[in-house]
C-alpha cells in the first residue's frame, strides 16, 4: 500500500512527488514512456525560470527526478490502464500488475494531435513524425516540412534548420501564434520557407514517405511537395483515456478546483491534463505543489 500513486513522470508529478516525498509520505511515480513527457522532448527550454540561457528539456527532467528520488519517491516505467475503488483507497492497474495506494494524483499530460489525414499513419516512424528533437537527426541534409503555427512549430522549424538540407513551415493561417521573438528568428533563417495557408491533404512514399500533399484553403489548389520527413506540431489532446469513465471532463480534460481535486475524493489532478488555459512547464510545475501539498493534507484527515 503507498500512500500516494502519481500517474505520469513529467513537471507536474515530479513536482507533487518531492512534495509528497519530502512530507514522508510512500509515494510511487508510474510513466508509460519517457521521463518528462512533453518537456522531456523538448530540446530547450527558455522561459522556466533560474535558467537565464535556457535549458535542455531532458536534462531539466532528469533534475525533478532526481530531486522526487533524495525525498524517497519510487519511480516505474508502466502504462496505466485502470483505476477502481478498492477497501481502503484505490487500485491501480497498469500493463505489467496492481499496486494499491490511499489517494492518486493524475499527471499524465496531453499529447501531440495528429492530421487525421491518408497516409499519416502508414508513414508514422518512416517520415512521419510528432517530435523533431526525438527523430530530426534521421533527417540530415533532408528536405522536411513542420506543421503548425504556435511556438512548438516555430521551434521545431527553428531546430531543424539545422539538421536538414530545406525546412517547410505549413500552416493553414497568414499569422501564428508563437511569440514574436521566435517568428522574427523564423523569418530571418534562409533554410526556412514558409507555406501559408495551405494544409496537409494526403502523404504519400513508396515503402518510406517521399511527398505531402498540400491544399490551398483558399482556392483549393494542391501542391505536391517532396520531403522526407513531416513533423506535426499542431496542439495537444488530452492524454487518459481511463479517466473517461471515472471522473468529470471537459473536452478530454480533468476537471478539478482551485486545489487540485477531482470529482472523485482521493484522486487529485495537475498538469496539461488539467481543464485550464495554459500548458507550460511552469503551470505544470504550480498545479504539482499544489497537488503534493493538497494530498498531504487529505490524508492527514
Amino acid at each position: 500500500m503507498y500512500d500516494v500513486i502519481i500517474i505520469g513522470g513529467g513537471p507536474a508529478g515530479l513536482t507533487a512527488a518531492i512534495y509528497t516525498g519530502r512530507a514522508k509520505l510512500k509515494t510511487l511515480v508510474l510513466e508509460s514512456a519517457m521521463l518528462g513527457g512533453n518537456a522531456g522532448q523538448t530540446d530547450q527550454i527558455d522561459n522556466y525560470p533560474g535558467f537565464p540561457f535556457g535549458i535542455n528539456g531532458a536534462d531539466l527532467m532528469e533534475n525533478f527526478l532526481k530531486q522526487a528520488q533524495r525525498f524517497g519517491a519510487e519511480w516505474r516505467l508502466e502504462e496505466v490502464t485502470g483505476i477502481e475503488e478498492s477497501p481502503g483507497g484505490k487500485r491501480v492497474v497498469t500493463s505489467q500488475g496492481e499496486y494499491l495506494a490511499r489517494a492518486i494524483i493524475i499527471t499524465v499530460g496531453a499529447r501531440r494531435r495528429e492530421l487525421e489525414v491518408e497516409g499519416e499513419k502508414e508513414f508514422l516512424g518512416r517520415g512521419v513524425s510528432y517530435c523533431a528533437t526525438c527523430d530530426g537527426a534521421f533527417f540530415h541534409n533532408a528536405p522536411v516540412a513542420v506543421v503548425g503555427g504556435g511556438d512548438s512549430a516555430v521551434k521545431e522549424a527553428l531546430y531543424l534548420a539545422d539538421l536538414a538540407s530545406r525546412v517547410y513551415l505549413i500552416h493553414r493561417r497568414e499569422s501564428f501564434r508563437a511569440n514574436q521573438t521566435a517568428v522574427d528568428k523564423m523569418l530571418a533563417s534562409d533554410k526556412i520557407e514558409l507555406k501559408l495557408n495551405q494544409v496537409v491533404k494526403q502523404v504519400t512514399g513508396d515503402g518510406m514517405m517521399q511527398n505531402v500533399i498540400l491544399q490551398d484553403v483558399n482556392s483549393g489548389a494542391e501542391e505536391s511537395l517532396q520531403v522526407e520527413g513531416l513533423f506535426v506540431s499542431i496542439g495537444l489532446v488530452a492524454a487518459a483515456d481511463f479517466i473517461e469513465e471515472l471522473l468529470a471532463t471537459e473536452n478530454g480534460y480533468i476537471v478539478t478546483d482551485e486545489i487540485m481535486a477531482t470529482s472523485v475524493p482521493g484522486i487529485f489532478a495537475a498538469g496539461d491534463i488539467r481543464a485550464k488555459t495554459a500548458r507550460q512547464v511552469a503551470t505544470a510545475v504550480g498545479d504539482g505543489a499544489l497537488a503534493g501539498i493538497a494530498v498531504t493534507e487529505y490524508l492527514k484527515e
